[in-house]
């Protein structure tokens, strides 16, 4: 009797660890086959009409600019390689991170050593770089950022590249609610604006079709430099013409630069301070001459679009 009992209590001992194994394996598969199809290959179009192929979502990313370095973080992802900056770095995440150039000059030796799957550039700065990032066996996607709009297609684009669809979209949609917000407070009369850009020495009034520009109309502005004829070098720009500025007689004046922001509006003013007909000015006499935050107005803010949108409302609210 004792004998039948032990033979039947370890046939049951048998049957459960069976069953265990059968469960661990069906999870251990259920978690492999997840992870591989949370990672599948997938090509996207970039802005400069390249279809680029990835087996999986890029893991080991290097960007080139703060727009695509804030969209990449935004969206979930980290970088392996980051743009140079001289300041701050605006990602807290991103500030131990390789600093690798810009895309008006990457460090190639820098890039290679880190081994990325992608380098995420400007179109058309770093076409002229897709060989040799290429040569050292990653892939390189061109976008830019002319506009608000572009800025969103960068986040879909990307989304779609990390397989972050859903959070790409949840980001846009954030900005899309922004942007009709403020068009439905905007007034029927818009405040005159000039939009600087440049280095001691050398400025530039902001066009429409620059990000700078897509702002100011979004915020509610008049850009008194719309119609100006664009650079041939810089199709965002245009020169700074004192005559027609004069006319335009801005209420407010906006100065975005790369560099040190208080060397250029110091550059600026004393060029204005030349020529007597700038005091006469609005801006100039309500003292409405501001320096925007290069993080975002000299560069692509990234998802950070809508600190700017914001920022630049309050400027405008500020001179009705």
């Amino acid at each position: 009797m004792k004998k039948s009992f032990f033979i039947l209590l370890a046939l049951s001992l048998i049957g459960i660890t069976a069953c265990g194994q059968t469960a661990t394996n069906t999870t251990s598969t259920t978690n492999s086959a997840q992870a591989q199809s949370s990672s599948k290959a997938v090509t996207i179009t970039d802005f400069a009409n390249r279809n680029v192929a990835f087996t999986a979502a890029p893991q080991k990313i290097v960007a080139l600019s703060n727009g695509e370095m804030d969209i990449v973080y935004a969206l979930g992802g980290t970088l392996v390689g980051r743009p140079t900056a001289a300041g701050p770095v605006s990602i807290p995440e991103a500030k131990n991170v390789e600093q690798v150039g810009s895309t008006h000059g990457m460090d190639l030796e820098k890039v290679a050593f880190l081994s990325p799957d992608v380098v995420l550039g400007n179109n058309p700065l770093n076409t002229k770089d897709i060989p040799a990032v290429e040569g050292i066996g990653a892939k390189m996607v061109l976008t830019n950022a002319n506009s608000i709009e572009e800025v969103m297609k960068q986040i879909q684009l990307f989304g779609q590249m990390l397989q972050k669809e859903d959070k790409a979209k949840q980001l846009n949609q954030a900005i899309e609610q922004k942007l009709k917000e403020l068009k439905t407070n905007q007034s029927a009369v818009k405040p005159r604006v000039l939009m600087v850009y440049g280095a001691p020495g050398t400025y530039m009034a902001a066009l429409n079709n620059s990000l700078s520009g897509s702002l100011l109309i979004s915020a509610g502005g008049e850009n008194i430099a719309a119609d100006y004829p664009k650079l041939d070098n810089y199709p965002q720009y245009a020169q700074l013409n004192t005559e027609k500025i004069m006319k335009s007689n801005p209420q407010l004046i906006l100065i975005m630069s790369h560099g040190n922001p208080e060397k250029v509006k110091d550059g600026f003013l004393k060029e204005m301070q030349q020529n007597a007909a700038w005091s006469s000015m609005d801006a100039v006499k309500n003292n409405k001459v501001e320096i925007l935050p290069a993080d975002l107005f000299g560069t692509n803010p990234g998802t950070k679009v809508i600190e700017a949108l914001d920022m630049m409302n309050k400027l405008l609210q500020g001179v009705k």
